[in-house]
């Protein structure tokens, strides 16, 4: 088995802090504020489904492999790996003399706790989907792991490479157990400090990390700022020196302050969509589903929510994920979507609810938009937007399909693995309804479930594309969600503030971050 070797590079997470603390009497500590628009669920990567979440992660926790800045995979504590003809087992080297915040050994023993966690049902984690091909994790040496497959996986080493999928500390999970939520441990540069699970979360410099002379700042704060005008103020005084997402009707003001940089990446996989739950009338019908997509001018919702810094949708995976197929945005017909509706026996429209998955105020003009857009068409929906612990309850957490009170649900979602599996196994196909994973449509259709199955177990590129393909095509015309828009990627900094980028899947990645 040839082992697959790539070039290590250096790599760190970090985020915030505010106010100015004094190491000695002649050196400023180094701290950074990110202000970022949600508050976190957990410190549990495995038990989130949150970027922002698993952005925060990377300060104090570390995995097998990681994406660089450009989501690109990268080896982190393993420096290569071996794939068996058959696809079953998985071999990988790990890197010596690194130790996790509580002075434990990382090696094939942390390995084998982490991922035999995860890939047991019995722990009910979010991100069980991800690892519930998982047969077996074995140690073979005390650096070296292999973990052997149910069936064969052709993205599995990309979900290793989601930041999802880091190493805690054995010793942590034994002493925290379900609790592990609130006390990370891991490998990373940062290790906590403090968490005010409604206002910020606080790290501190990890004095034994294994990458010597990071990370080169001493604390990092991630600040919970929901207020879109209160985000942008912080980065104007000077409380906070990166800021994401930022009021695009703010962008020029911004611009032209001296000491910021405004960064507008239109790189983005970041899919905007209303789902609808296809289980309950009358989403159950295709043709309210297609009439709704007709209702929705995308233009002008990238114009009136996100200033213009967005693009319509067309196809139900982004351009940038691998494998995603263009289709075409669904056009505004607001007269094809009567139509529709009283063929489906609407013609006078009808009532329902309309939930967002986030409190920003972008999010907030974004459903009220939509809500104005239904109206038009006669469909009248009263609008609710979710504190995270709302959405975790009454989204995620719904144990069965018949208990589901979701209709039409604002939400977003990125591929984070880079690659069209984590567009569509999480969100399209039937097994991923919840509480599994994020099926919020409920949507169930047995061709895009072969497909996407189908695609998993071939290493066949061309055979796997055309398999995403067929998948795609289905969703597209069965439209269980209403594609809506990618949004740019637009953040601000400060000029002194080097290292830090908004990944395509809006993850973060600052592992070089510094302040001058």
């Amino acid at each position: 088995m040839a082992f697959k070797k790539f070039a290590v590079r250096s790599l760190i997470g970090a985020t915030m802090t505010v106010g100015a603390l004094f190491v000695s009497p002649t050196f400023a500590a180094k701290d950074v504020t990110f202000a970022v628009s949600l508050a976190l669920e957990t410190l549990d990567p495995y038990n989130t489904n949150s970027t922002l979440n698993q952005a925060a992660g990377k300060a104090y926790y570390e995995g097998l492999y990681e994406f660089d800045k450009d989501l690109k995979m990268q080896p982190k504590l393993a420096t290569e790996y071996s794939v068996s003809p058959d696809g079953l087992q998985y071999t990988f080297k790990l890197r010596p003399g690194v130790k996790f915040h509580d002075g434990t050994d990382f090696n094939a023993d942390a390995v084998k706790a982490t991922i035999d966690r995860v890939s047991n049902p019995e722990n009910k984690l979010a991100r069980y989907t991800q690892f519930n091909r998982v047969a077996k994790t074995e140690v073979v040496d005390p650096l070296t792991v292999r973990i052997t497959l149910k069936e064969p996986f052709s993205a599995f080493i990309n979900a290793m490479a989601h930041p999802s999928a880091m190493m805690i500390s054995p010793t942590a999970l034994a002493k925290y157990g379900k609790d592990i939520g609130m006390n990370p441990v891991g490998t990373g540069p940062f290790k906590l400090l403090e968490w005010k699970p409604a206002e910020y979360l606080r790290v501190t410099k990890f004095d034994g990390y294994w990458q010597k002379g990071l990370p080169k700042i001493d604390t990092l704060t991630f600040r919970f700022v929901t207020d879109n005008n209160t985000r942008a103020a912080v980065m104007q005084t000077g409380e906070a020196q990166f800021a994401y997402p930022i009021p695009y009707e703010q962008i020029g003001v911004l611009g032209k302050n001296d000491k910021l940089t405004v960064v507008d990446d239109k790189t983005s996989i970041m899919a905007r969509y209303v789902s609808m739950n296809t289980r309950v009338k009358p989403f159950d019908d295709p043709r309210v589903r297609q009439a709704i997509n007709y209702a929705i001018n995308k233009q002008a919702l990238a114009k009136v929510a996100y200033a213009g810094f967005a693009t319509p949708i067309d196809g139900v995976v982004p351009q940038g994920v691998d494998f995603a197929h263009k289709i075409g945005a669904w056009p505004y017909d607001p007269k094809k979507a009567k139509e529709l509706l009283a063929q489906a026996g609407y013609p006078n429209g009808f009532e329902t609810t309309l939930w967002s998955a986030y409190n920003d105020g972008t999010s907030v003009k974004a459903v009220q938009f939509l809500q104005q857009q239904l109206n038009q068409v006669g469909i009248k929906a009263s609008i609710e937007v979710l504190e995270p612990g709302q959405r975790v309850q009454r989204v995620n957490q719904v144990k069965s399909p018949d208990d589901a009170k979701v209709r039409l649900y604002y939400a977003g979602w990125s591929s984070s693995t880079g690659e069209a599996d984590w567009a569509l196994r999480p969100l399209l196909t039937t097994p991923a309804q919840p509480p599994v994973m994020n099926n919020t449509a409920y949507y169930s259709n047995p061709k895009v479930d072969a497909a996407v199955m189908k695609a998993l177990t071939t290493s066949n590129r061309d055979e796997k594309a055309g398999l995403y393909k067929e998948a795609q095509e289905v969703i597209w015309k069965d439209a269980p969600w209403a594609f809506l828009i990618t949004a740019n990627n637009v953040s601000v900094r400060s000029k002194n503030l080097s290292g830090v980028y908004v990944q395509p899947d809006t993850s973060f990645w600052y592992g070089d971050i510094d302040l001058k």
